[in-house]
């Protein structure tokens, strides 16, 4: 098994990061590494996510929700193929810090047959990294379509 973890403190509560972190929607707007994705954050449910590493090999998945806590812990499990070939625990955890922020930690955790062959840990990481400072730029600034929440702009 293979890990790939980011860690990113955003200014601004693990509920309001949440809020962007599910609107699947707009992912397309913000997210350099995640550039689509549709479905719901109901555990149980299949999410459609296409991500794009930077100078990476682009790849569409359907996961499946298994862990959807709101304000804490967002986690799906995808699979190319038939399982045990190339599995991969994507999670999101959401950490309320002292101070009133958010400590943002983005983690998969690879597995099967062909990880040794297809995992590409650099931009995988890269892509995350990408991510992390995007949905912080993103939350910080207020500025969010926020499907359920309509066109409020995020509270920071």
């Amino acid at each position: 098994m293979r890990t790939i973890e980011t860690t990113i403190d955003i200014d601004a509560t693990p509920e309001t990061v949440w809020q962007a972190l599910v609107d699947f929607e707009s992912y397309a707007d913000w997210n350099p590494f995640i550039t689509e994705a549709a479905g719901s954050a109901v555990v149980g449910g299949r999410l459609r996510i296409h991500i794009q590493p930077p100078d990476g090999r682009g790849a569409t998945f359907k996961p499946a929700v298994t862990v959807a806590d709101p304000g804490e812990r967002l986690e799906w499990l995808g699979k190319l193929g038939v399982r045990g070939l190339f599995d991969g625990r994507h999670a999101f955890h959401l950490e309320a810090t002292d101070d009133g922020h958010t400590r943002l930690t983005q983690r998969e955790a690879f597995s099967g047959l062909l990880v040794g062959l297809l995992l590409d840990e650099e931009a995988i990481e890269n892509g995350f990294e990408a991510m992390d400072e995007a949905l912080k730029m993103r939350v910080e600034s207020g500025v969010s379509d926020v499907g359920d929440a309509g066109d409020e702009p995020l509270a920071a």
